[in-house]
């Protein structure tokens, strides 16, 4: 057996299995059609019996997979259905002879078999016969359901007697022994009056038995006989077998625990009239079954024998002992190479179990064993189905990354290099299917909510793959609004580099088939939104010019990297003018500015031209040409006259006029504006969106606020910058206020650090001004940041020859020992004058910090909005005290040594320089002393 069947679960082991095939010629359509009505017959109740028959129905199934029917009887076809089509008596004769020949291919399995004739009319279509059905046309034959009722009753009477027959068998040693294909030429020659044989014959059997009371719907016999199998088969080391009893014991206990099945399909499994009627209940972990009565057995068929020498054993496992069953039998498995389809599709059945039970970790752990089992040469088609399923496995259980890489791979393999005509079309829907998994929707508004979501480099690459797909369909529009997407959205994760072999793929497709801003609608109803280029460039002024003079409050919208924005420094023409500027986004990056001029009422005339004047900025590192940028109006007339321009690599805010000419009067709107940028027509709207209310805090400090801007950062990134000087060592404490200013409470407050130096020196305690939340409007809490100042100043050339010339290393090792060195006669150190220890001691070292404030409140904080306040720390630090100078001269002891220090004051103040165990020393102002 070399095809798996992937959809199996274990409740088809209570399967009977029925073949519907089309003989002769049978319009496609019709068949399915017949073949849809023939499948909805799945359960069937026996009458004159409390039980139930299931059937499975395919309509292809080979051959050589019917030779497992002994070792799994859900395997073996049972029932032939076979639907052709006849128009006159002349054919009915060859029609005939046709259909035996199909029943022919599974004589050796076959408990019956019905032909259903289309279109013949007449003498021969009025006989009446069991095996053959007549309908003039596939319109006219509503009682199809019904024969299919009466073919199943007929299976259940030979399956009946098959398992009396079975179960009944007195013969002791006369049991055939059942084989699996590839056994049969292992077992020639061996010794059959052997007890180690007989007791293999014996447990194959039971295990047999137990398969077909399962499929007879005798639920509790079925589990008697399994662990009957499964005693029998231990001891005789018969592991393939051993492995099919475990797992037919797995699907009885699943069949009980679960009735309503585990294949998650749409209609349900009715539970068994059988089986008792808390069996749907019994979920819990540990649940066990009633035993059995051995009584009752015998009245079902079995003898009372077998039931004692089974005992008093349980007979149903519990949830948790399925799955250790289930791994027990796959472990069987794996001992025969060429039983690798039953492995894999047991893999696959604990895997739904599994599902079912929520405990996704352990399925995925089987899903990854069968990942790695070899079933030989499949071709691609059975590879792109393996892995297809593979991945919808793995979306049941929730592993959805998994699913879409495993879904990804089954799209490559269509258009692997072995095929003759690869599959494009196939490939590219298979990668649409996977975008949910890696976090990537096709809508670029979905990206401009907040952080990224997903691994960026995994969403560009399949990205990439979409673009060759679609070029590989013949379809160079997809190509763009993929490549355009990517351009979009992955801006920010795009390497120099690969940010111009974007454009230049861009452009090249663009040459071809420009971009626009149409929906694009895939053949199977997906729509693919337009992606306008916001970032090319990116906008980040934008507001309407007046002609006239007079009087005017007037508003635009302002688009800034954090929540502070300068805007003096791009129009200075409003400095004289009172604004006010309100953030609307929860990271205070976009602004509706108000503020008041020296204009009349603001009105355009008609014919005249208009302004509206923008900051834009290239995010590119290299020219960019944005042309065709124009104006987008609503309301009158307007003759847009659009501009073209060349913006300098990385240029920052660069101004920009657009204007225009009102046609006719009336009242304007004016939305966004349009560009054409590497061949993609954009049409780029001025959207705000306005979150609930939130808090706002007005910070003032004690220190004074200074220019400073630390260098990650710009000036745009930050409140405003507090500067000091100080001292090596010296402590200074910095008090900063913080009060509510808006009209919301604020309830949560958070303060981080972020130092740019290398060294940590600010230092606070929240606990204080946490205690006095809620501040409600118009209060404000005071917080003390402590900046402590310890950097390392040693290390100037002068002293680092010194301690080399004295022999003592830089790390206060001694280089040789004090009684075998010779000091060298030292100069006397030389007085410094003010002017050249300033000049040679005079290094300032700079600390720079960031104190970032995260507060919220009001509604804004319910909906998990913030603000942001940041605090640039600026700290410029002067040596307090330089040590020139290190000498050594012997003690008294051999063990110890005089330390010589020459201490230098490059401060402008007198300094005390303290020792443990010494005097005082008093350096004034540029002094150097021993």
């Amino acid at each position: 057996m070399s095809v798996p069947d992937y959809m199996q679960c274990a409740e088809d082991h209570q399967t009977v299995l029925v073949v519907v095939q089309p003989v002769g010629i049978v319009p496609e359509d019709q068949f399915f059609k017949i073949y849809k009505r023939i499948a909805s017959v799945s359960q069937v109740s026996i009458r004159d019996s409390q039980r139930l028959l299931y059937i499975r129905y395919r309509h292809h199934y080979l051959p050589e997979n019917n030779e497992w029917g002994d070792f799994q009887t859900h395997r073996k076809v049972v029932g032939l259905i076979a639907i052709t089509t006849c128009g006159s008596a002349k054919e009915w004769p060859q029609t005939a002879e046709r259909f035996h020949g199909q029943k022919e291919v599974y004589s050796a399995t076959l408990y019956d078999s019905r032909l259903l004739v289309f279109g013949l009319q007449g003498e021969i279509a009025e006989q009446q016969r069991t095996d053959v059905a007549f309908y003039p046309s596939f319109e006219d034959c509503s009682d199809v359901e019904k024969r299919v009722e009466d073919f199943v009753e007929s299976i259940f009477i030979v399956l009946e007697s098959k398992r009396l027959d079975r179960a009944t068998d007195k013969s002791g040693d006369k049991i055939p022994l059942l084989c699996v294909p590839f056994e049969k030429k292992d077992f020639v020659g061996l010794d059959t009056d052997s007890r180690h044989y007989k007791k293999r014959c014996q447990g194959r059997m039971r295990k047999h038995v137990g398969d077909l009371c399962l499929q007879a719907s005798m639920l509790q016999d079925a589990l008697v006989h399994y662990h009957m199998a499964v005693e029998l088969l231990r001891g005789v080391n018969d592991f393939l077998w051993l492995g099919a009893a475990l797992e037919g014991l797995c699907s009885a206990s699943v069949i009980f625990h679960y009735p309503g099945g585990t294949a998650g399909k749409t209609a349900g499994r009715k539970p068994s009239i059988s089986q008792p009627a808390d069996a749907g209940k019994r979920h819990r972990p540990g649940a066990q079954e009633v035993l059995i009565d051995p009584g009752a057995l015998t009245a079902n068929g079995i003898s009372a024998d077998t039931s004692t020498e089974i005992g008093r054993a349980k007979n149903c496992l519990s949830p948790e002992d399925i799955i250790e069953k289930y791994k027990e039998a796959i472990s069987y498995y794996g001992k025969y190479k060429n039983a690798g389809v039953i492995e894999l599709e047991a893999c696959v059945k604990a895997v739904r179990v599994l599902a079912i039970q929520k405990r996704a970790r352990e399925a995925s752990e089987f899903l990854q064993n069968a990942v790695y089992i070899n079933l030989g040469q499949l071709s691609e088609e059975e590879k792109i189905q393996r892995y297809s399923i593979l991945s919808e496995l793995y979306e049941l259980i929730g592993f959805h990354r998994k699913s879409a890489f495993f879904k990804r791979v089954a799209a490559m393999q269509c258009v692997a290099p072995t095929i003759p005509e690869p599959g494009w079309r196939a490939c590219y829907k298979l990668l649409l299917e996977t975008l949910p998994g890696y976090s990537l929707s096709l809508d670029p508004k979905d990206f401009s909510k907040g952080t990224h979501r997903g691994w960026a480099a995994v969403q560009m690459r399949l990205l990439h793959e979409l673009v060759y797909a679609s070029r590989r369909m013949g379809n160079p529009g997809l190509s763009v609004r993929h490549l355009s997407f990517l351009l979009q959205t992955m801006l920010d994760f795009l390497s120099d580099q690969e940010k111009k072999e974007v454009t230049q793929s861009l452009e090249n497709y663009t040459s071809k088939c420009p971009g626009g801003m149409e929906v694009i609608t895939l053949p199977d109803g997906l729509k693919l939104p337009p992606v306008p280029f916001t970032k090319l460039p990116i906008v980040r002024i934008f507001f309407q010019v007046p002609p006239v003079s007079g009087f005017v409050i007037y508003s635009f919208i302002v688009f800034c990297p954090t929540g502070s924005c300068s805007l003096m420094a791009y129009f200075p023409q409003l400095i004289n003018y009172k604004w006010v500027l309100i953030p609307l986004t929860s990271h205070s990056n976009v602004f509706m500015s108000f503020f008041f001029c020296p204009f009349p009422d603001f009105q355009w005339v008609q014919g005249d031209v208009c302004e509206v004047q923008l900051m834009v900025y290239n995010p590119m590192p290299y020219e960019l040409r944005v042309e065709n940028m124009g104006l987008l109006t609503s309301g009158v007339e307007f003759e847009s006259l659009p501009a073209a321009l060349s913006l300098p690599a990385e240029s920052g805010l660069y101004p920009v006029t657009l204007v225009g000419v009102p046609r006719t009067a009336g009242n304007i709107t004016v939305n966004g504006y349009h560009t054409s940028v590497f061949g993609v027509t954009s049409d780029c709207g001025c959207l705000v969106e306005v979150v609930p209310s939130l808090p706002r805090l007005q910070l003032s400090t004690s220190l004074p606020r200074s220019a400073h801007t630390p260098q990650p950062m710009s000036k745009e990134e930050l409140s405003s910058t507090v500067s000091v000087q100080l001292f090596n060592g010296e402590t200074q404490q910095l008090t900063i206020t913080l009060e509510n200013i808006g009209s919301e409470d604020i309830e949560t407050l958070e303060l981080t650090s972020k130092i740019v130096s290398t060294k940590e020196f600010l230092s606070w305690e929240l606990d204080e001004p946490l205690s006095h939340l809620p501040l409600k409007h118009g209060q404000a809490v005071t917080l003390t940041v402590n900046i402590k100042v310890k950097l390392d100043f040693s290390g100037q050339e002068n002293l680092l020859q010194d301690l080399n010339d004295d022999g003592i290393s830089v790390t206060g090792l001694p280089i040789s020992s004090p009684l075998r060195q010779v000091l060298k006669p030292r100069p006397e150190t030389k007085p410094v004058s003010s002017e050249s220890g300033k000049a040679e001691y005079s290094h300032i070292k700079t600390l720079e910090a960031v104190l970032n404030f995260k507060y919220s409140g009001g509604a804004g904080k319910v909906e998990g909005y913030y603000r942001e306040l940041s605090l640039g720390v600026h700290v410029d630090v002067e040596p307090s005290v330089f040590f020139t100078r290190v000498s050594t001269l012997p003690a008294t002891s051999t063990r110890q040594c005089h330390l010589l220090l020459d201490i230098f004051n490059p401060t402008e103040h007198e300094l005390t320089v303290s020792a443990k165990n010494n005097q005082d020393l008093v350096l004034h102002a540029s002094e150097c002393q021993r």
